[in-house]
């Protein structure tokens, strides 16, 4: 049987003092979180997005995957232990699990390795009575999103499984070089029958991928002095 993957979407903000601590405390505090990182990353699927610049609440995300919760956990607890941790707060913290799609026969069991520019990140629920309507009718009507999805073959889409794990019932993650295809997906996708059953799907982050390196100097502004290509 194919193995399922935990996949943990954890969002960061910074307190502004941080930013006015000397530069050898905040290049330390740096290094301690990137050790954390690449501890977990050596076997696990580890990305990291900025958001300096696209959300006010919140500056910078992991995406973290594993095959069982406890190794999430063991990641947090020793990334917690890091100087930067200590002045971030978490104002968004989504956690889901992948499951084989009902409804298409695309769905992964893992997250695909990086690729896109930018990754748009949102907890999805739908309303009660979409559960209540039969199997084949939720079929048909999703039938109807797959094949306007597909119409945008630069946006890709992963999604995992909340129920019961937190409080959405699916993460939502499209991949795109391309902001622009993925805005006109989405309106397009407002006007499906299947959008009558959307109850909730905000809050919608836009995030830039980039090296954690990289999230991290853009913390503090020292982005421009790493190596690494804008």
């Amino acid at each position: 049987m194919p193995v399922r993957h935990f996949v943990k979407y954890t969002f960061l903000k910074v307190d502004p003092a941080w930013r006015r601590l000397d530069d050898e405390r905040r290049a330390a505090d740096k290094r301690e979180f990137i050790a954390a990182c690449e501890d977990f990353a050596d076997g696990h699927l580890l990305r990291a997005f900025s958001l300096v610049g696209t959300r006010g609440d919140a500056d910078l995300m992991l995406l973290s995957q594993a095959q069982n919760l406890e190794r999430i956990h063991e990641f947090h607890v020793v990334l917690a232990q890091s100087g930067l941790m200590k002045w971030c707060a978490v104002p968004y913290s989504l956690l889901a699990l992948t499951k084989p799609s009902e409804y298409s026969d695309e769905s992964r069991l893992e997250v695909r390795p990086a690729h896109g520019k930018y990754l748009f990140v949102y907890p999805f629920v739908k309303t009660r009575a979409w559960y209540s309507l039969p199997s084949d009718e939720r079929w048909r009507i999703m039938q109807e999103h797959i094949r306007i999805g597909r119409e945008y073959p630069s946006v890709d889409l992963n999604t995992s499984y909340s129920f019961g794990l937190d409080d959405q019932e699916f993460v939502v993650a499209f991949e795109t070089d391309n902001p622009a295809d993925f805005l006109d997906l989405v309106q397009r996708l407002r006007t499906t029958e299947a959008s009558a059953y959307t109850l909730r799907d905000t809050p919608t982050f836009t995030c830039i991928s980039c090296s954690v390196e990289r999230a991290l100097g853009a913390l503090d502004g020292a982005a421009l002095t790493l190596t690494e290509p804008v």
